[in-house]
């Protein structure tokens, strides 16, 4: 594909190399490297002028690094004359801050999105945004690509479909990815009443619908300190499931997640490649890798060829 780059930062250069090789397309080459301070310093050592640039960077653990490799990046790109710059975000880093939750308290998601433009993105690719309204925050024109699909079909494959199953959202606000979920395995839905105490903090406290006797399938966007997952994981084998399993789109695993997990009763996690797992999730035993590259891949080809994305999904 003339004309077509793309390029990787260092948050998960595994996933960009799937990527590009599903795209059939050459890793684009570049130096991303640190001064002695910290300080971030970027090289692309190829012609990009007047090409349709994707640069792929999910901005996971360490966040703030990860984003300002992007920003750099961006810029450089642009000051190389890009004709088009897409920043393919799998997981977008602040997207729970999306509204505010106090006086004063910033709008965070807002924030990056406009830091992302004004460093000279053109387009943005996500992978299961947080809450959908984010693609508002930007200015320019975003692909929200959905894992739920990818994720089911993988389900399906290894265990089966049926009324022996029940997708559960761990919240409310989780019902609509869950539905399609369980649209797919051609099951039943149950719901997760949770209230927040805090930051990270989460307590279930009530089951709507029906799990006895079946197997559970928890479906959520991301996993983060596995607290809300794992106290929803009891509740349902309190209320009489055979057995429960997890899915989700972007495990950040953060603090005591792996541990949490390693300790609970869920006999398997299902997680999407948009982050790397760390050695520690990998040694428990618990996780399962179901990559999205070719999804992402797709989607950058029919966005240089101009064709519809939503299609992808019908």
């Amino acid at each position: 594909m003339p004309g077509l780059k793309i390029f990787a930062g260092n948050s998960n250069p595994s996933f960009a190399q799937k990527v590009a090789q599903s795209a059939g397309v050459q890793l684009g080459f570049c130096e991303i490297k640190r001064f002695a301070d910290g300080e971030v310093q970027v090289e692309i050592h190829e012609s990009v002028r007047g090409d349709s640039v994707f640069v792929i960077q999910s901005t996971c653990p360490p966040v703030n690094e990860n984003y300002m490799e992007l920003f750099m990046m961006i810029d450089a790109l642009k000051r190389a004359s890009a004709r088009q710059i897409t920043a393919v975000m799998p997981y977008y880093g602040y997207a729970r801050q999306d509204r505010k939750v106090a006086p004063r308290a910033p709008i965070s998601a807002k924030c990056v999105a406009d830091l992302i433009t004004a460093a000279g993105a053109t387009r943005v690719v996500c992978v299961d945004l947080h809450a959908a309204q984010i693609q508002g925050f930007f200015n320019v024109p975003v692909d929200h690509l959905f894992a739920i699909p990818t994720l089911a079909r993988s389900f399906r494959e290894l265990h089966g479909t049926g009324e022996d199953f029940v997708a559960v959202s761990p919240d409310a606000g989780g019902v609509e990815r869950t539905r399609a979920f369980a649209k797919r395995l051609e099951c039943s839905l149950a719901i997760i009443d949770k209230r927040r105490s805090g930051p990270n903090e989460a307590k279930a406290l009530h089951l709507i619908g029906d799990v006895s006797g079946k197997t559970a399938i928890i479906v959520d966007d991301m996993i983060d300190t596995a607290g809300t997952l794992t106290q929803g994981v009891e509740t349902l084998y309190k209320n009489g499931a055979k057995s429960v399993l997890a899915v989700a789109s972007h495990a950040v695993l953060s603090g005591p997640a792996v541990g949490r997990i390693k300790e609970s009763r869920l006999e398997k996690v299902i997680v999407t490649d948009s982050i790397p797992l760390s050695e520690a999730a990998v040694a428990s035993g618990k996780f399962e890798v179901v990559t999205v590259a070719p999804l992402v891949a797709e989607a950058i080809q029919r966005i240089y060829g101009n064709a519809s994305v939503s299609s992808l999904f019908e």
